[in-house]
């Protein structure tokens, strides 16, 4: 068995390709979405982040604001300039890039952003309307996940899916959405006992725990769907996920490569959720 290859990128691409259509209805009705990005300082890898971001806002048709801050910057500054966008009607979405500097507290950040422009789906709120059932933003990468396991027409209701991972970012929120479509989820992490284990009964294993090819291919049931969050750097420098690819496709069915797989899924739900926010306030949604 040779896994097949759950393409990120195309899918993305029309995704993207759809949200450019919404844009352009709200446009036609007098608004143009609009999504605001604060970088705080000089991190390479946010910067590469940042810059594809604006790059798909611009694409799409919607209107997007980048401000680059200091890498100085208090947090009393940045929650001021996050207030700003708070109220500032032209904006429809807020997303302070992460990880911040030290001397910012990442949780107040978060819940500084208006629920309505959580377009990252971090807030509290989001979490919680996550956690109940109710109407809210979801985090992006568990949202793009899901878009690539209906991709490859996943039968979840029923299956075993375990996602290894408990980050509230990922592996949280991925849990739940799994649950909802009425998978039975078992959630892993760094301390579990015989990974392997637990792994095996899979159905659907998503790997999201930032060590480098740790899920190997005697790791995974056959036949099951392989979603590979990870981004790390391997011994020379190489980017590679969570997943020992070369095995792992010997023995699943579907599979994401890195890069090319989670990532792309990740910035195109970004949009979408800002499409959204827009689309509510102009009473859409």
């Amino acid at each position: 068995m040779s896994a097949d290859i759950l393409d990120g990128a195309a899918l993305a691409k029309s995704i993207r390709a759809e949200v450019a259509q919404r844009v352009a209805r709200c446009v036609a009705a007098g608004r143009t979405p609009g999504l605001a990005v604060l970088l705080v300082g000089d991190d390479p890898g946010s910067a590469i982040y940042v810059r594809h971001k604006v790059k798909d806002c611009e694409e799409a048709g919607m209107r997007s604001l980048l401000e680059r801050l200091p890498a100085d910057t208090t947090q009393a500054a940045l929650l001021a300039r996050i207030r700003a966008l708070n109220d500032d009607d032209s904006v429809d979405g807020i997303l302070v890039q992460l990880p911040l500097p030290a001397q910012i507290d990442p949780a107040a950040v978060i819940e500084a952003i208006s629920p309505a422009k959580d377009v990252d789906g971090f807030h509290v709120a989001s979490a919680g309307a996550l956690l109940t059932g109710q109407k809210g933003f979801l985090p992006c990468t568990p949202y793009g996940v899901m878009r690539l396991l209906e991709h490859a027409g996943a039968q979840l209701r029923g299956a075993e899916a375990v996602v290894v991972g408990r980050s509230n970012i990922v592996g949280k929120p991925q849990a739940l959405l799994l649950l909802q479509a009425d998978a039975t989820v078992t959630i892993c992490h760094s301390r579990t006992r015989d990974l392997a284990a637990h792994t095996r009964r899979a159905d659907v294993l998503v790997a999201a725990v930032g060590r480098a090819r740790m899920i190997r291919g005697e790791m995974i049931k056959p036949g099951a769907i392989v979603i590979d969050v990870g981004m790390n750097r391997d011994e020379h420098g190489r980017l590679c996920g969570d997943v020992d690819f070369e095995s792992a496709r010997e023995v699943a069915s579907w599979i994401t490569p890195v890069p090319g797989g989670v990532g792309p899924m990740t910035r195109a739900m970004l949009l979408v959720n800002t499409i959204e926010a827009a689309e509510r306030r102009l009473g859409r949604g």
